[in-house]
């Protein structure tokens, strides 16, 4: 097998630049998907701040693999679009200035009470116009599963993937379980359209995220058979402990236990351990 390229969400460590860098060097990553950075998210610092932590991270030996972007949060019904597509026309240049080939993006929150399914044409038309915008830019849009959004479960991210298959696939399987999908499952169905992996495990019982191999989730065995088609990128995501930018990663009304059963006493020790749990899952 390939040796792994191992990345981390280090925001979940410190927000300060220089403490994530830190986190990532202690843990000997090769690298960040970055989302929140001195108090602010990723696809808004200005390009001058892109800069700035681009010589950081270069003086640190580290890359920026993905910039982890909100894009695809917004509510389907109610949030502005347009403004949306700016905004990922900006991350397109941040991600330029860092040397990042991918942005992590999602396909719209829907409604709780309302049928997916009537949401299908809006959800890939919008898609079809994101993916004409970053066309030419030589970073590749990669749509994750998450809960509350259209592509929350594999039938309909498989869905997403077949139609546009410009987008790459990341698979989170914490994402998964706290849907109610069977991740081995999910797995083959989706497994030749995943780009990448997200490092994290949930419990059935109660959606908690635990760490990876602790959980239902078949983090290993989902990672082994993505290792054994030639897979080498993946990100940690601890969600072990609650840090800033928590609250706005998800929709209006839903709420991720964080931790559960296993409690740390400092940002820095839960991201140590779920960078530990892959170690030992690798």
């Amino acid at each position: 097998m390939p040796t792994p390229r191992i990345y981390a969400f280090a925001d979940e460590a410190s927000p300060l630049i220089d403490q994530q860098i830190a986190a990532l060097r202690r843990n000997g990553l090769q690298g960040l998907e970055i989302r929140n950075v001195d108090g602010e998210n990723v696809s808004a610092i200005s390009l001058a701040k892109a800069k700035e932590v681009r010589q950081k991270l270069d003086d640190a030996g580290l890359v920026t693999w993905s910039i982890g972007s909100p894009l695809g949060k917004i509510d389907i019904e109610k949030d502005d679009f347009e403004a949306h597509l700016d905004s990922l026309r900006h991350t397109l240049e941040v991600a330029d200035v860092l040397g990042a080939k991918n942005i992590r993006m999602f396909s719209f929150f829907l409604p709780a009470e309302k049928d997916p399914a009537q949401f299908r044409n809006e959800v890939l038309d919008r898609l079809h116009r994101m993916v004409e915008v970053s066309s030419g830019s030589g970073v590749a849009l990669c749509h994750e599963n998450e809960k509350g959004i259209y592509g929350d479960i594999a039938s309909r991210c498989l869905e997403i993937l077949t139609e546009m298959p410009e987008l790459r696939g990341v698979f989170d399987p914490a994402n998964f379980v706290q849907c109610g999908q069977d991740t081995l499952e999910a797995w083959e169905l989706l497994k030749d359209k995943i780009y990448y992996m997200h490092i994290k495990d949930a419990l059935f019982a109660d959606n908690s995220v635990v760490p990876a191999g602790h959980g239902d989730g078949h983090v290993k065995e989902v990672l082994d058979a993505y290792r054994a088609q030639g897979g080498e990128d993946m990100t940690v995501e601890p969600h072990l402990a609650v840090f800033d930018g928590l609250k706005g990663l998800e929709r209006k009304g839903d709420r991720s236990i964080v931790g559960g059963a296993f409690v740390f006493s400092s940002n820095d020790e839960a991201f140590d351990a779920a960078c530990e749990a892959l170690r030992k899952l690798l």
